[in-house]
C-alpha cells in the first residue's frame, strides 16, 4: 500500500475510533462518564527539537516550485492541513490573524496542503488565506514525517526559528494564543 492509501486508511479508523468512543460517552450515563480515562491525541515526534530544519520544495497552486530556503531568516510557522481535516479549518483564521499581525516582524506562515495544488485555489479565496500555500500528496506526507509528524496525523505544527531550528512541534489543532506566546520570543 502507498503512503497515501496508508494514510486514508489511518485516517478512516481513527475517526471510527473516536466517533465510538464519542457514541459510547454519549449514550452512558453520568454517573460512568466520569470514570473515562482522557482520549490519548497522537503525539508529535519531540526528537526532532533544536535540530536543523529539514529541507524541501513544493509547488504553490499556482505550480511554481517553492524551497524552504526561500524563507531563511525568518520565524517560519508550518502547518500541515488538508481542506477535508475539520480542526485544520478551524485553525485557519487564526492563521490568517498570526500572518497579519506579525509579518511585519518577521513571521511566515506557510500551509502544506495534503491535496492536489490544483484543488485548492478556491478553496484558499474564500478563506482569505494571506500566506503561501504549498501542495502535494506523497510529497507532503514524507515532508511532515521529516519534521517529526510519525502517525500522519492532520493538523500538524512546526516552528522554526529564525536561524533555521525547528523550536516546536504538535500534532493536532494548535491555538493563537499558545503559537504566539512562543513566535513573539523568536521575533
Amino acid at each position: 500500500m502507498n503512503k497515501t492509501g496508508y494514510l486514508l486508511v489511518l485516517a478512516a479508523g481513527i475517526s471510527l475510533s473516536v466517533g465510538f468512543f464519542v457514541s459510547r460517552i454519549i449514550t452512558m450515563p453520568p454517573a460512568e462518564q466520569t470514570s473515562l480515562p482522557p482520549l490519548a491525541l497522537p503525539q508529535a515526534d519531540t526528537r526532532i527539537l533544536g535540530q536543523l530544519r529539514p529541507e524541501f520544495s513544493l509547488p504553490d497552486i499556482q505550480g511554481t516550485v517553492h524551497d524552504i530556503k526561500e524563507w531563511d531568516g525568518k520565524v517560519i510557522l508550518l502547518n500541515f492541513w488538508a481542506t477535508w481535516c475539520s480542526p485544520c479549518l478551524q485553525e485557519i483564521p487564526e492563521l490568517v490573524d498570526l500572518q497579519q499581525q506579525y509579518q511585519a516582524r518577521g513571521l511566515q506562515v506557510i500551509g502544506i496542503a495534503l491535496q492536489n495544488p490544483n484543488e485548492l485555489s478556491d478553496f484558499i479565496r474564500e478563506h482569505g488565506m494571506n500566506y503561501p500555500v504549498l501542495a502535494g500528496l506523497e510529497a507532503v506526507i514524507v515532508i511532515a514525517e521529516s519534521y517529526g509528524n510519525t502517525v500522519g496525523g492532520l493538523p500538524y505544527t512546526a516552528i522554526i526559528d529564525k536561524s533555521g531550528k525547528i523550536i516546536f512541534v504538535q500534532a493536532g489543532q494548535i491555538k493563537k494564543a499558545e503559537v504566539e506566546s512562543i513566535i513573539t520570543t523568536l521575533m
